[in-house]
């Protein structure tokens, strides 16, 4: 009756997770599809925890397991707190890197398992002798999977916060995959031809796979992490499921599917998105705003608007356009920008807002910004949407945006970013954009828009501006 009633609890686990996963996918339904798939876990972990029995023994160990959950928890809860939402993305590159660490955690405890059970000293055994070669191959895969997800994450998450700088050398590309046939070689050896000192092998293909974790992502431009994240994301997810399959575990099998799925899906979707191959990602990185013979192009002079100009072009457009990005995250600055919208639209003023696929530091970081600030959902317009609207529109407002709206991506075959799809503001009738100053964006690319005739340039931190505009339009 209790394996009955640990089925179900791993039945409405997955089912919450398919659920959960679907109402994702809109903004609208996001938060309750987080506590649903949130809720079917803690079902699935209290149902292993009092249900599960092998060979008649319950698990115990209670003061450990609680205890280990009680610390995550509090970790988990006060991180996620204080976290803002600038920091978002090397956050969930953090927890993902943790899911890759537990999956090789897994691997190496399943692993010490049979060399127990098999009643032999770690030096001189070879337990593929009495154990199923398949169990074995889920135990490496997950071993080296999560290795490499833990030691990439990480290194992502450094990058992101700015701890750790791009590294490469030269030919590391090539070192990177001889690296990793070296760690396939070695697997491979180890199953077919294990020797009688198999520990030994499998914690050095343990430490190669760290290492190959770390080169590579340690060449791959700061722009192109989003990418690394998610691809990185369903490397855990793949390990994790291997943890499944080791403990017949179906809801631990289907969370790791769903996430490996779901990654690789969002890294195809970002790749479409800047019109990249994965490989490209990969294996190039953005550079610096050089032409092919390596000189820096001839951009003209921009021009400055001031706030009264900016707050009468506003009051009188009949339809105005705002592009959030990361210079609106990083001044928190969505509360005002949404008082700006509420404020020109009791002036018969219609308002919304274009969001590129990759603005910010990751999908869906601008939805989530200007969520937590009640900007309705129905106000957000996809790149596709907004840019079939640009030619009638009076007023584009630019928020700490730059690598989504640059025109050279469409103009200048030269350019790193070239063929990659952007918001096509420079439609609009008028494009005012805010910025601190005229730094590269986050590619390290000069925008070709700033210096165009349409284009005025509004300097200062977002929110400061947006407050000043706000108190601007008020007074007219």
């Amino acid at each position: 009756m209790e394996l009955n009633i640990l089925t179900i609890c791993y039945l409405i686990g997955s089912v919450t997770f398919i659920l959960g996963l679907k109402m994702l996918s809109n903004p609208a339904t996001a938060r309750k599809g987080n506590l649903v798939a949130a809720a079917g876990m803690t079902v699935a972990i209290f149902g292993t925890i009092f249900l599960y029995e092998e060979g008649g023994q319950k698990l115990g160990n209670y003061g450990w397991i609680f205890g280990g959950i009680a610390i995550g928890t509090i970790i988990g809860f006060f991180a996620a707190k204080k976290v803002k939402m600038t920091a978002m993305p090397e956050m969930v590159s953090l927890f993902n890197g943790m899911g890759g660490a537990c999956a090789a955690l897994i691997s190496i405890v399943e692993f010490n398992h049979l060399l127990g059970a098999m009643g032999h000293s770690f030096d001189n055994i070879n337990p593929l002798e009495f154990v199923n070669p398949g169990v074995f191959i889920i135990i490496l895969l997950g071993l080296i999977i999560g290795s490499v997800s833990f030691a990439g994450s990480v290194i992502a998450w450094g990058k992101l916060n700015g701890s750790i700088k791009d590294f490469s050398f030269k030919g590391q590309h090539i070192f990177n995959i001889l690296l990793l046939l070296v760690i396939v070689s070695l697997a491979t050896y180890l199953i077919g031809w294990p020797p009688a000192s198999p520990a030994i092998l499998f914690y050095i293909i343990f430490v190669l796979s760290l290492l190959y974790g770390i080169f590579f992502v340690f060449p791959i431009g700061g722009a192109d992490m989003p990418v690394v994240i998610s691809l990185l994301n369903s490397f855990t997810g793949v390990a994790a499921a291997c943890g499944g399959f080791l403990y017949n575990n179906k809801v631990m099998l289907t969370g790791g599917i769903l996430v490996g799925a779901a990654g690789t899906l969002l890294t195809i979707l970002m790749c479409k998105a800047m019109n990249r191959s994965l490989a490209n990602v990969l294996i190039g990185s953005f550079g610096g705003s050089t032409t092919k013979s390596g000189e820096k192009k001839e951009q003209g002079n921009y021009k400055e608007i001031t706030l009264s100009d900016t707050a009468v072009l506003m009051s009188y457009s009949a339809r105005v356009y705002i592009v959030p990005g990361y210079g609106l995250a990083v001044a928190q600055a969505q509360h005002a920008c949404h008082e700006l919208e509420k404020l020109l639209e009791s002036k018969g003023v219609e308002v919304k807002y274009a969001i590129h696929p990759v603005a910010g530091r990751m999908p869906g970081h601008m939805n989530v910004l200007l969520a937590e600030a009640d900007v309705p959902y129905d106000k957000l317009l996809e790149m596709e949407q907004a840019n079939e609207e640009f030619h009638n529109t009076d007023v584009v407002l630019i928020l700490g945006a730059n690598d989504v709206v640059n025109p050279a991506a469409k103009t200048d075959p030269s350019s790193p970013i070239y063929g990659m799809p952007i918001l096509d503001v420079e439609l609009a009738k008028n494009v005012i954009v805010n910025k601190r100053s005229m730094k590269p964006g986050y590619a390290g690319i000069e925008n070709d828009l700033f210096f165009q005739p349409k284009t005025s340039m509004l300097f200062g931190d977002a929110k400061k501006v947006l407050q000043d505009l706000i108190a601007e339009i008020k007074n007219l």
